[in-house]
């Protein structure tokens, strides 16, 4: 089996969901443990618990990488008080790392938690439910024309250029560029109080926020002027690849309780809380976890049903008759998303021994 760094599965792992992309109130990322650590096997899992780290020992996997973040709250103190805090010093004292990839998970449409649900549903025609306004920003320089390709492979090479299915994505025209030296300016063609011109290309690529240090990085190092002029614009463009929740649509329409049957044989569903529905179900809205903000934006996008947990009992009556709410438990909403972390992990290390947890963690049981 395949020996890794833990930082080695981070940066793939967050190549796909970037820790930048997780919501502020969030705290995913490496909770115990050092980057550099070496590990040979590791226990994916949707919540890190006791038992859970108890089963990393036994199958001796030094790091747990889980969907929820066991530390969420601040920790004044480690006294072993409650479940957390003895979880972290059992983790510690067994030298297992512990890593957490939650709302940057599921703010990504490719490869991300709701997509996953989408697969078990059988949903096509995949949409972001609300998209991100606040991720991207554009660059600009003026480049000598000649030097304008290496300047732009060196943007995308740095994560510039990607909208959606596209990379390398720019804007380029030509134009002419003007400047005098001084007596402190590196040697040039002309005479230094005399306006030089240049054969200038105008290079414009979008790129995201959280990358804007590589990107501005890339441009001074691959630019070969001594001073590099460049602006940055943030936009408040709607992008389509980040967001919360996602809608999609079935093969074919379904009366409600052919709907119903599906979606408990999909999700593997002991029970499902709904609201009345009258119509055929085609369109179907999805946010696994607490998802009950999104409502509003699922009856935007004409959905038919909403799959979401934890509504209220009042947030219910919001449905109004025009979607059908289908509560289905905040662990059932999130089953799935251990099995998606390990593909992510084997597709770029197939030999790495990424196991599933087989603890049940779900905090709520059901009586029949």
């Amino acid at each position: 089996m395949e020996m890794l760094l833990i930082k080695d599965l981070i940066n793939e792992l967050e190549t796909v969901a970037p820790s930048a992309f997780q919501e502020d109130y969030d705290n995913s990322g490496l909770l115990t443990g050092d980057l550099n650590t070496k590990v040979a096997k590791a226990l994916v899992c949707l919540d890190c618990t006791e038992a859970i780290i108890d089963e990393a020992i036994a199958k001796k996997c030094n790091l747990v990488i889980a969907h929820h973040p066991i530390i969420f709250r601040g920790l004044k103190r480690l006294n072993g008080n409650n479940y957390v805090e003895r979880t972290i010093i059992k983790a510690i004292k067994n030298d297992i790392a512990i890593y957490a990839i939650h709302t940057n998970l599921d703010n990504v449409l490719q490869n991300g938690v709701n997509t996953k649900i989408a697969q078990k549903l059988g949903l096509k025609n995949l949409k972001i439910l609300d998209s991100k306004s606040d991720k991207f920003a554009k660059i600009i320089t003026f480049v000598p024309t000649e030097k304008a390709a290496a300047v732009r492979e060196a943007l995308f090479n740095s994560g510039a250029g990607k909208i959606g299915n596209y990379d390398s994505c720019s804007f380029s025209i030509e134009g002419k560029g003007t400047f005098k030296g001084n007596e402190n300016s590196k040697p040039f063609v002309g005479k230094r109080d005399e306006l030089h011109t240049e054969n200038e290309t105008k290079i414009e690529t979008i790129f995201p926020i959280y990358l804007k240090n590589k990107v501005i990085s890339a441009l001074l190092n691959a630019h070969p002027y001594e001073e590099v002029a460049y602006d940055i614009i943030l936009l408040e463009n709607n992008w389509s690849q980040i967001g919360s929740g996602i809608v999609g649509e079935l093969n074919e329409e379904m009366e409600v309780n052919v709907f119903l049957k599906m979606l408990k044989k999909s999700m593997n569903l002991n029970v499902v809380k709904h609201t009345a529905f009258n119509k055929t179900i085609n369109k179907i809205a999805v946010c696994g976890g607490s998802g009950s903000f999104l409502l509003g934006k699922a009856l935007k996008a004409e959905a038919d049903v909403f799959i979401t947990s934890d509504f209220k009992y009042h947030e219910f009556f919001d449905a109004e008759g025009k979607i059908m709410i289908c509560d289905v438990g905040h662990y059932e909403s999130e089953q799935f998303t251990p099995e998606l972390i390990i593909e992510i992990i084997q597709k770029k290390f197939a030999n790495f021994a990424a196991v599933l947890a087989e603890t049940n963690t779900n905090p709520v049981n059901y009586y029949y």
